[in-house]
């Protein structure tokens, strides 16, 4: 008992000594990275002339700061410190590679820089937002995203009705179950390519001969505003259905096979069974499903970007591939970055309130 004693110092036993050098090694690390960064921020202003070259120094003050705050937890606060030091590294990366990357792009978002201006960045306060809020092709996008969005709903039918079939006693179930998640494990690009590009081209492809013969004169997916979005819809649906279908087969998986075969006994039909007992013993995977399928609906992009380019027109574009373009096409930094930012802001705001909504969904009633 004794000899595992030694190995925990708690607040009383900690030195006043050590206390102050960590508190020297946390507050001068501090100060030193906050100097280097105002520096380097009057260096690139013109303020001052410096000669800093790039923004290393602030990053070495960085890191130099992280292990001084983590050495001087453990010499302030003893054993309680130790604890800290699980959770101190993960928030400090969060902070390096989401909290700080986002602050930088704040600023970005109100000026005005175009890659291909010999100016370079300008402040230019409000005008990024008065010019997306006049951006038809903005809010046409926002408005094709409802589309997608609703997408998610016969996406989730069809996903519940193969796991289902997946779930049950038929001939080859394993292959079945493997052949389903095929598409999961495709590229969205290389999907673009196979199906978009290859079996929907409107002289060759395999499809489009197969509409031929058919009756249809001139097949072409992609000319009228409804088609080419309902298209982008399917080559979407085909490659994440899986993975709704995935969790969806885990949860009936778990449940107990009892309950339904003692639903058959009262005399339920399969109809009514699965209505009050497969359902809603499934709502909490169904919802954290469509929650995760809306993360990535959201985030649509790579097939629209690969087969259509956001045509014809803009129907088919997404936000986000409107967003690429401004970037890719029209080098605009400035503005793509504030429809970045309002993107975001927007996403995390109607995320927190679906997963409220589906909280009080999903909780038990008495």
């Amino acid at each position: 008992m004794t000899a595992e004693l030694l190995h925990i110092v708690t607040n009383d036993d900690i030195p006043a000594a050590r206390r102050a050098l960590g508190r020297a090694l946390i507050w001068g690390s501090a100060a030193l990275l906050l100097g280097i960064a105002a520096a380097q921020a009057l260096d690139r202003a013109g303020t001052l002339d410096l000669g800093f070259a790039n923004w290393r120094p602030t990053l070495y003050a960085y890191v130099l700061w992280s292990v001084c705050l983590c050495w001087g937890q453990v010499l302030v606060r003893g054993e309680q410190g130790k604890r800290v030091l699980f959770v101190l590294p993960a928030v400090l990366f969060v902070l390096s590679l989401a909290i700080l990357p986002l602050v930088f792009g704040l600023g970005i978002a109100f000026s005005d820089w175009n890659l291909s201006s010999p100016d370079g960045r300008q402040f230019n306060g409000l005008d990024n937002i008065r010019q997306m809020w006049g951006d038809p092709f903005y809010w046409n996008a926002l408005g094709n995203m409802g589309w997608y969005l609703l997408a998610i709903l016969p996406e989730y039918a069809i996903a519940f009705g193969l796991a289902l079939i997946l779930n049950s006693r038929i001939r080859a179930r394993k292959f079945w179950r493997v052949a389903f998640l095929l598409p999961l494990m495709l590229s969205p690009v290389a999907v673009s390519w196979m199906i978009g590009k290859s079996m929907l081209e409107n002289r060759f492809g395999p499809i489009a001969r197969l509409m031929r013969w058919l009756g249809w004169d001139n097949p072409s997916f992609f000319e009228s505003a409804w088609t080419a979005r309902a298209m982008i819809m399917a080559m979407d649906a085909w490659t994440f259905i899986p993975f709704m279908m995935i969790m969806i087969l885990a949860g009936l998986q778990a449940i107990p096979r009892d309950l339904q075969e003692a639903a058959r006994v009262d005399g339920a039909s399969g109809w009514r069974g699965f209505w009050e007992i497969t359902f809603p013993l499934m709502l909490p995977v169904s919802v954290t499903a469509i929650l995760i399928r809306v993360i990535f609906k959201l985030k649509l992009a790579d097939i629209i970007i690969t087969v259509t380019s956001g045509g014809p027109g803009g129907a088919t574009d997404s936000v986000t591939s409107f967003i690429f373009r401004e970037y890719r096409d029209r080098s605009n930094v400035g503005y793509g970055t504030m429809l970045a930012m309002t993107y975001l802001v927007a996403i995390v705001i109607g995320m927190t309130i679906l997963m409220k909504l589906a909280d009080r969904w999903t909780r038990p009633r008495p």
